[in-house]
């Protein structure tokens, strides 16, 4: 891994754990689970956390490593298996040490999307660029955000409290597959997944949502 090899000491040096001997550890995880996709249980460790090495995910899904990207894509999975959520940060982590990871949105991309008819109904079904499939329903949500800069903003859960950012493409189809319900008294438009009905924006604002 050319783009990211001239910095692998840099943070061993520190005390902190380098690219490589994160990966190492990375898999030794993976492999303790038994069964390829299967992912570690990374909710059940608490290592010793070993600071800040450098590890970004970019607002565009974008893996970086010391300002450099992580051009292989293995790679990136391999580290995206262990990463978790916690309250106030992601991290990724392993059995015997745990590094800061600073995420500019969310730590996936929804790239693509398909409507499946399912004993709930119709359930969305959403595949990120790491190739995680999620379908969204009750214990999958999706939530819109909504920002003065970007307007209304859809996510969906993938793992954990690991969300995927839904691309604007994407998004649009949602409007599309779009409908209006009444929600506790108020007319709210939204989309139904799995037997859940996630709502976007009041209906009368249906128009500044596209």
């Amino acid at each position: 891994m050319a783009d990211v090899a001239s910095s692998e000491g840099a943070g061993a040096a520190n005390g902190a754990p380098g690219l490589e001997n994160l990966a190492t550890a990375a898999r030794s995880a993976q492999d303790e689970t038994g069964a390829a996709r299967t992912f570690p249980p990374v909710h059940l460790w608490n290592p010793r956390f070993c600071g800040d090495i450098g590890m970004k995910i970019a607002r565009d899904g974008t893996w970086f490593y010391q300002g450099s990207p992580i051009g292989r894509l293995p790679m990136v999975k391999l580290f995206a298996s262990i990463l978790r959520k916690d309250p106030d940060r992601h991290v990724l982590v392993t059995p015997v040490e745990m590094v800061l990871v600073e995420v500019e949105d969310a730590p996936f991309l929804a790239v693509a999307m398909r409507r499946e008819e399912g004993p709930e109904g119709p359930q969305l079904v959403f595949r990120t660029n790491l190739d995680d499939v999620t379908r969204a329903g009750q214990d999958r949500p999706i939530r819109f955000e909504r920002s003065a800069a970007d307007g209304v903003k859809p996510y969906v859960l993938v793992r954990g409290d690991l969300w995927a950012l839904v691309t604007r493409p994407l998004f649009l189809d949602l409007v599309e597959l779009g409908e209006i319900r009444d929600i506790d008294g108020d007319r709210m438009f939204g989309v139904a997944s799995g037997g859940a009905f996630f709502a976007m924006a009041p209906a009368h604002e249906i128009e500044d949502l596209a």
